[in-house]
């Protein structure tokens, strides 16, 4: 149960409910609002989806990437969410006889992660009804649930942490800021990130709660080993979704599967990917000081070691770069 010697931040834990209780929304109600998803609108902006970066691509073909990765980006939340949401019902248990405003704050930010599931499940049926067949997503959120909560709590707090503020990122940086997105697309990520606002501040808390736990340098190394080993298993999630979406986006649009085009296309979507889940949320300057505050030097050198062959991984513009990693609130 709760530590005695770590004191709880409970205005914040309250915090977190009062704006989750003004904020509530509806899948229906406030955000599908009986649309579907128009074709001839963009889904993921430049910012994220690289795209400007393959300057053969025709409009269309354009266009048609950025639908491709924005079903991709939908789908991962989706998967993510299912360990998110999972590991917050453990911790809660923390606090079951513990302060209950702590304990509200975790299970209001466990249902709306369910709510957030089923709203991607909901949009993976809307795109799947009006783009061409052959798309796939074969990763499995229940064996990806189990590699991930097999892991110290220390390492699994910091990749929660880590996505929902990049998830924020995102938004402000780049789909809020885009004039050309579809309608339904933008109002999903809106909605979405009303909500995550307040989890990131759940994960801060438990996250710095969880580390206070820990006795020893040794066990903070085994929990950064941990964290480094997840960042494995979402790169190698990348990898396979990278291909299948380059060998989906090419064969829609007539392209040879081989050459240096496909090429082109293969390299920028893995690029794009481990952007969007991985670089761009340890550039989160939020996310580098709650880190930062809780490792030593060597340990930060070991994960910034790991997250060197990723370095790579950044726009080519500038200035998204920079928005990006500007997104501190």
């Amino acid at each position: 149960m709760q530590n005695p010697s770590t004191p709880l931040d409970i205005p914040r834990y309250a915090k977190t409910i009062e704006v989750s209780k003004r904020i509530r929304w509806d899948i229906d109600r406030d955000v599908i609002r009986g649309r579907r998803f128009d074709l001839a609108h963009t889904f993921l902006p430049d910012g994220l989806s690289l795209a400007d970066e393959l300057p053969f691509l025709s409009p269309a073909e354009h266009r048609f990437l950025s639908q491709v990765q924005g079903r991709t980006y939908a789908n991962m939340f989706g998967l993510v969410e299912r360990f998110i949401s999972a590991k917050m019902l453990e911790v809660s248990r923390e606090h079951w006889l513990g302060d209950q405003t702590a304990l509200e704050a975790i299970v209001r930010f466990t249902d709306e992660e369910l709510k957030h599931q089923e709203l991607f499940r909901r949009i993976e049926r809307l795109v799947a009804a009006d783009m061409p067949a052959g798309y796939r997503f074969d990763v499995s959120p229940n064996d990806v649930a189990g590699f991930v909560l097999c892991k110290s709590s220390w390492a699994v707090l910091a990749l929660i942490c880590h996505i929902e503020l990049f998830s924020q990122a995102h938004y402000r940086a780049s789909i809020d800021a885009a004039q050309d997105l579809s309608p339904l697309f933008k109002d999903v990520f809106l909605f979405h990130w009303k909500e995550e606002s307040q989890h990131a501040i759940i994960d801060e808390l438990e996250w710095a709660r969880e580390d206070a736990r820990l006795a020893s340098d040794a066990q903070r190394d085994a929990a950064v080993d941990d964290l480094i080993a997840l960042v494995g298993g979402v790169d190698g999630i990348l990898q396979g979704q990278a291909q299948a979406d380059a060998a989906y986006f090419l064969t829609v649009s007539g392209m040879a599967p081989d050459g240096e085009r496909a090429a082109q296309v293969n390299a920028t979507l893995l690029k794009a990917y481990r952007w969007q889940y991985i670089v761009s949320g340890t550039l989160e300057p939020r996310f580098q000081k709650v880190l930062g505050g809780l490792v030593s030097a060597a340990q930060m050198a070991r994960i910034q070691a790991a997250l060197a062959p990723l370095s790579c991984a950044v726009p080519a513009r500038a200035e998204s770069l920079n928005a990006m990693s500007a997104t501190v609130h």
